[in-house]
């Protein structure tokens, strides 16, 4: 990414999905990481140990499986103190899984973020922290582009608060002890070694076997849908360069595509790249979901030159072609 000169990034979350491209991303640009993961069972380990063999062998990366929550062992692991920037990705996903499994985000998402504003805040460096916030955080209230000027006071679901209140003890962070910080508000994010819980993946899924489809709010959605290499460039270039304009010492930034997708021309992209058409089953709304999501960009672009590219008419096949490789579908 013609990134100079080389870092050593301790990355959190690295066996996940995005922290799997970015520790990549990261590693072609001649960089170092140290990538710790606690490999939770959210969703099946075995695809998150198959995203760290792609890692393993590879020069500069080094892998430790802790719970950054536990704060002492975090601090503690090798290759920590050299760290000139964190990327903080590490965090229990999904809204759903929210409402039957509380505690998990209250262990993962908050204690997990005060950890690691805690390391920064001792670090001797005091390296710059990226972390991941969410789209989430603007509810059901606000309305489409979403802007980081919204008032974002109403949350709909458990993931939603935590992600918002990671961004306000960022802030206090940031005012009392001067640390420098981007909170990046992820949009839909897709593309090959995914989620398994993700529309497109649940969707490919079953169009291939030949199951229903859940269509949820009669298919009156709408997402805005990200490739993963476009999120990897925003996220690195967020970590490892300046902005362009002035910035306080904490920012927080929208990073999507922009151009919000209608659920039903979703299913229709799927079922042109899997050659089949899908079974729905139309079901009302879900709890915690939101009916629409767009973003404003235009803070990324101006200090980052952040430009997404992707078609989902592009991204949604690469995905395909990757799922029956992987899965042998």
């Amino acid at each position: 990414m013609g990134i100079e000169p080389p870092r050593h990034i301790l990355l959190t979350g690295a066996a996940g999905f995005i922290g799997f491209h970015v520790a990549n991303a990261l590693l072609d640009a001649g960089h170092s990481v140290t990538g710790v993961d606690n490999l939770n069972n959210y969703y099946p380990v075995t695809l998150k140990m198959d995203r760290l063999a792609q890692l393993a062998d590879r020069a500069g990366f080094n892998f430790h499986q802790i719970d950054i929550a536990d704060h002492s062992k975090f601090a503690s692991v090798e290759g920590v103190a050299e760290a000139d920037t964190v990327i903080h990705l590490a965090a229990q996903a999904g809204v759903r899984y929210s409402i039957d499994n509380p505690f998990a985000y209250a262990q993962s998402n908050l204690v997990g973020h005060l950890s690691v504003l805690e390391l920064v805040r001792r670090h001797p460096k005091k390296p710059r922290l990226v972390y991941a916030s969410s789209s989430s955080v603007y509810g059901d209230t606000s309305t489409p582009p979403y802007s980081e000027e919204d008032r974002v006071d109403h949350p709909v679901s458990l993931y939603a608060a935590t992600k918002r209140s990671n961004e306000l003890t960022s802030e206090s962070y940031s005012k009392l002890y001067g640390i420098k910080q981007v909170g990046l508000r992820f949009f839909t994010v897709y593309g090959a070694w995914g989620r398994p819980d993700m529309a497109y993946w649940t969707f490919t899924r079953d169009i291939i076997e030949g199951r229903p489809i859940r269509v949820f709010n009669n298919g009156q959605l709408q997402r805005d849908f990200t490739w993963i290499d476009d999120i990897v460039a925003g996220v690195v270039a967020t970590a490892l360069r300046p902005p362009a304009t002035a910035q306080p010492l904490h920012r927080i930034y929208n990073i999507g595509n922009n151009r919000p997708v209608e659920l039903g021309r979703f299913i229709s992209i799927i079922e042109q790249a899997v050659g089949r058409q899908a079974i729905k089953e139309m079901l009302p709304m879900q709890p915690g979901d939101v009916r629409a999501t767009c973003a404003n960009i235009d803070a990324l672009h101006r200090d980052y030159g952040f430009t997404p590219s992707t078609r989902l008419e592009d991204g949604i096949p690469r995905f395909v072609n990757w799922y029956r490789a992987y899965t042998g579908s």
